[in-house]
């Protein structure tokens, strides 16, 4: 007889779907996940420099370097110097970015949406209480 599937599994599976997804929906934005996760990042953290949003990215900073040349090519973001360190970048959106990131908020809303049918409020204020619990722990340890 089966194991059932443990918390960290149906988590993993849970978050894979949810991205793969939002992927199907977002794909008409001709952004890669790699360079929609860059700009959702960078959304919430603007001004950030590059090191810190690769380490936030979990990705090597020359990994980040190649996405961030794309989102500058198609005018979406800039690099600037840090006024106290010139070997330093900052990352800005620019507003060419700001549509794409309303849609892409669209959209993630839509797939949370579409995700939690049939949960009730009180259920998802729940879960989102309790992974944010479980987030702290694990941040803590």
């Amino acid at each position: 007889m089966s194991n059932p599937p443990t918390l960290g599994f149906v988590l993993h599976e849970v978050a894979r779907l949810l991205k793969r997804r939002f992927e199907q929906k977002a794909k008409a934005l001709g952004l890669t996940r790699s360079q929609w996760q860059t700009l959702a990042y960078l959304n919430i953290h603007e001004g950030i420099q590059q090191g810190k949003l690769a380490d936030i990215l979990e990705i090597e900073s020359i990994t980040l370097v190649r996405i961030l040349d794309k989102l500058e090519e198609r005018s979406l973001i800039e690099r600037r110097q840090h006024p106290n360190d010139r070997r330093v970048w900052q990352l800005y959106l620019l507003d060419a970015a700001r549509p794409l990131i309303a849609e892409m908020q669209v959209i993630g809303d839509a797939t949370r949406a579409e995700a939690l049918a049939g949960v009730s409020t009180a259920d998802r204020e729940r879960l989102l209480r309790i992974l944010k619990t479980m987030k702290g722990n694990l941040a803590e340890a």
